[in-house]
Formats: structure tokens, sequence, C-alpha cells
């Protein structure tokens, strides 16, 4: 989810589900030692439970980082093993890391030896002509043997030569029973599926096969799912925010701080442009937004006004709605 959850995206998610797990977007061990660490590693206190998502193959950098994770109260430090961008495989971190699993665990014992947070890994199910089950179980295996018992498997290869990051995460097919045949396998390690999944029906469905579900694009485009998931998937009485209106309502305080801090506001209304998906006025919401927010007058105003435009259209359709099933 790189350049997509960032703190202001993170916090916009907390407003709909309390329970989920959230992860940032990737960080590679180089920015974080070399960067501006205070930029990468700040977060609001809201958003846990939150875990903090590396790049990096070089053990003791992934073992420094690892420290900074927990320095910065983070519940989850996470190595990504699936991002196939050629920039990440330039530097030799993401998905190309699971032709070397010997080198993952390396850096997974290193992390875990740095701090006393869970190490976890995301993956996919294998990469280019990584073709069978079993290098895919010798890899979590492999890890698995390093001390690392959490897993988030990406349901498809990913080829690194011949496909762009977007199609990789497209075109090539889903492969679930791999994913819940690790479950059966590995019963001992935490298995976390993700890929391809858009309902909360789906997350049930996988929940019968695996420990736990990670939702991506699906959450991102069309966060209003999230709204659900503390009632339908974790058995809560009730969700932080009962409407779409009740998220803007608190996100207008956030904005203004924000604002204050020196942040612009398409920096923050970038992340909600799906909140409405579904709803009539939904494009004039994404246009308002898109057209208005990036202005450099722009302040909370304007999501506000987005907001009407939605309510005007709704409040049109319901009426037209019951004029259409008024008895003559």
């Amino acid at each position: 989810m790189m350049d997509w959850s960032d703190r202001h995206c993170r916090y916009f998610w907390r407003l709909l589900t309390r329970q989920a797990l959230l992860y940032t977007e990737m960080v590679t061990t180089g920015a974080l030692i070399h960067g501006d660490t205070e930029r990468f590693l700040r977060y609001n206190a809201c958003e846990h439970p939150v875990a903090l998502q590396l790049g990096g193959s070089d053990a003791q950098e992934l073992a420094r980082c690892a420290a900074f994770a927990q320095q910065w109260g983070y519940d989850e430090v996470n190595l990504n093993c699936g991002c196939p961008s050629d920039r990440v495989q330039s530097g030799l971190f993401g998905a190309c890391l699971m032709a070397e699993p010997e080198r993952v665990a390396q850096g997974v014992a290193a992390m875990r030896d740095a701090c006393d947070l869970p190490v976890t890994v995301k993956h996919r199910i294998g990469i280019d002509d990584m073709e069978s089950y079993d290098e895919l179980a010798h890899f979590v295996g492999t890890i698995a043997d390093a001390g690392c018992d959490v897993f988030i498997v990406h349901a498809r290869k990913a080829w690194l030569s011949g496909l762009s990051p977007k199609e990789n995460r497209e075109i090539p097919p889903l492969n679930y029973p791999w994913v819940y045949r690790l479950k059966q396998d590995f019963a001992h390690l935490t298995i976390v599926i993700n890929g391809g999944i858009q309902t909360l029906q789906d997350c049930q469905t996988h929940l019968q096969h695996v420990d736990g579900v990670m939702l991506g694009r699906e959450a991102y485009q069309n966060p209003w799912l999230l709204a659900q998931v503390d009632t339908t998937l974790y058995g809560a009485s009730d969700a932080p925010c009962a409407t779409r209106g009740d998220v803007i309502k608190a996100l207008v305080p956030y904005i203004e701080k924000q604002m204050r801090d020196g942040a612009n506001l398409n920096h923050i209304t970038r992340h909600i442009l799906g909140l409405y998906q579904g709803v009539p006025g939904a494009r004039k919401f994404r246009r308002h937004l898109s057209e208005n927010a990036y202005r450099a007058n722009a302040n909370s105003t304007v999501l506000l006004h987005a907001q009407q435009l939605v309510d005007e259209l709704t409040a049109a359709a319901q009426l037209t709605h019951r004029q259409e099933i008024s008895p003559v």
C-alpha cells in the first residue's frame, strides 16, 4: 500500500473500525536509517493496533529498524516479501526475497533479537518460475524455523519481469487453496489470507480455513466496508461511526489541526474519495474534493460542501422513490 496507507489514511480508517489491525505503507530500511525517521514513523495514538511494515534485506538494518518500531510504540513489525515493483527489486527487497528464504530467515531472526514485538512476514505464493506448492512450503518453513509465526499470504504469484505492479495485483490467478493448505500443513502458525477479497462475506468464507484476512485495495477504494468489520467479524455491539456523516464530522477537527501543523487539505481528503461509493452523489463528492481540496485557500469547508452535495442528491432520490411508490 505504498503511497496509500499513510497516517492520514490510517486515522480515517480508525474512524470506521476500532478492532482491525492497521498497517503502515512499506517503509524501506534505508529511508528510516538515513532519512527523516520521524516523518516516516510518526502516527496518531488512536491508530493502535498498528503495525510498521518494512522493506529491506540486510539483517543488521532490519534489526535496527525493528528496534525503532518498538521505541515508537508500534504493535507489530512486518517484513514485506510481496511487493513486485522495479524499485524494490533493485534494492533487493519485496517479492524477490521469495527466492532467498535463508536471507529472509536471517533478517527475521535479527529483528526478533532486536525487539519484543511480534515479527511477521507478508509474501506471495511464489514468483516467476516458482511453480510448486512445495517451494512455497519451503519458504514458510524456513522462516518459521527462525521464529516467525505469522504469515500474511497474498494468494497470487508475482512476475518480476513482464508485468507492472498493477498487473501483478490483477493478472496472476488467485490460488486460495494453496493458502488453505499452508494452514493445514503448518497448523501451529497463524496464516492470514490476502488478495482479491471484496466483501465481508468473502472474509467469513476464508475464516473457515485460515486465521485472518487482510484487506487492501478494497478497503481503500470502498472504505465504508470497514464500518461493518467490528460488528460482523469481531462481534462488537456497535461501530465507531454509524453514518458517513458521522465520519466527516469526526474528520473536521482532525483536518483543522493537521492544517495548522502544515498539512494540505488534499493530503487528507485524497484518502476518503471512496467514502460514498455506491451512494447517489458519490461522483459529485469525489469531483468536488478532487477539484477544490488542492487549492491554496482550501480548508475543511470544502469537505463539508462535498458532503452537502451528497446529502442533497440523496434526499432528492428518496423523495422520488416515495413518490413512485405512493398510491394513486
